[in-house]
C-alpha cells in the first residue's frame, strides 16, 4: 500500500479526545503554519506508540470537504516506524492475500471486504471460490510492543475490546457451521516476532482467543515493512505465545 502523496514529518504535542493530535510539522506549510489537528484514526489507548514528542508522520487528503485535512499515519518508537491508522490493515491484508504473501489464505477466487454476517456484523474479508467452504477472516490491527516483556513480542489488545470478543464468538460460529474462519493479527511494525494476547489488559479477550483457537478458528499473525512511502506486508509471526500469562 504506497501513499498517494509524501507524507508530513512532524512532532506530536498531544493526542486527545481519542481520534483528535496536535502535531507540530518540521516544515511550514504555503500558508506559514506549522501547528496542525490531525485525525487519529485509531480508538485503542495506542499503549506505547503516543509518546509526545515523538516523530511522527501525517497524510494530507485532497478532498476539500474533509473537516481535518490531515490524518495521523505513523510514528517513531526506537529505530521502528509503526503504522497506527487502523483504516489500513484490511486493505494490506487483501493485497497480501492477493499477491500470495500470506500463503496461509491463497487459492481463492475472491475477496470481499466488509460482507455482513452473523449476529448484525461484518466481516473484514469473506475470501471464496467455487467448490469450497468460504473462508471468513477478521482482521486486527497491532502496534503493542511493550519494552518489559519478551523482545519481538507483540501484543493485542491495548484496552479492553468488547467488540473483538464478540468477533472471536461470530468466528467460532463459521466453524460450527461448517465454513473456515481466521483471526489475522496485522502489525504494522517489522520490530516483532512474535505474537500473543495482552491477558493483563484484556483477560476476557485472552480467554476468548484461545477459546476460538480450540474450537478450529485459526490464528495468524504478521508484521509489516514501514516506511513513509509505503507500508506491506512482511513476515508471519509466531503464534506460539498463545496462553495467559
Amino acid at each position: 500500500m504506497k501513499f498517494p502523496s509524501p507524507l508530513l514529518r512532524g512532532i506530536l504535542i498531544q493526542r486527545y479526545k481519542r481520534f483528535l493530535a496536535d502535531i507540530r510539522l518540521e516544515a511550514p506549510l504555503p500558508d506559514g503554519r506549522r501547528d496542525i489537528v490531525a485525525h487519529c484514526a485509531n480508538s485503542g489507548s495506542m499503549l506505547t506508540v503516543c509518546a509526545l514528542g515523538s516523530e511522527v508522520w501525517v497524510s494530507s487528503a485532497t478532498n476539500p470537504e474533509r473537516k481535518l485535512q490531515f490524518s495521523w499515519e505513523l510514528i517513531r518508537v526506537g529505530r521502528s516506524l509503526v503504522g497506527i491508522n487502523t483504516m489500513h490493515p484490511n486493505k494490506l491484508a487483501a493485497e497480501a492475500i492477493a499477491d500470495g504473501t500470506i500463503a496461509e489464505l491463497g487459492g481463492y477466487a475472491t475477496i470481499r471486504r466488509e460482507v455482513k454476517y452473523g449476529k448484525n456484523s461484518r466481516i473484514d474479508l469473506l475470501l471464496e471460490s467455487p467448490g469450497r467452504q468460504p473462508c471468513y477472516v477478521e482482521v486486527k490491527n497491532v502496534t503493542l510492543v511493550r519494552p518489559d516483556r519478551a523482545k519481538g513480542l507483540a501484543e493485542f489488545p491495548d484496552s479492553v475490546t468488547a467488540r473483538g470478543a464478540k468477533h472471536l464468538d461470530e468466528l467460532i460460529d463459521q466453524v460450527a457451521a461448517g465454513h473456515r474462519a481466521v483471526m489475522l493479527y496485522l502489525a504494522q511494525r517489522g520490530d516483532c516476532t512474535d505474537f500473543a494476547p495482552a491477558a493483563d489488559i484484556d483477560p476476557v479477550y485472552a480467554k476468548g482467543l484461545i477459546k476460538a483457537r480450540s474450537a478450529g478458528v485459526e490464528v495468524l499473525a504478521y508484521a509489516c515493512r514501514v516506511t513513509a512511502r509505503d507500508i506491506s506486508v512482511a513476515k508471519p509471526m509466531n503464534c506460539g505465545k498463545i496462553a495467559i500469562n
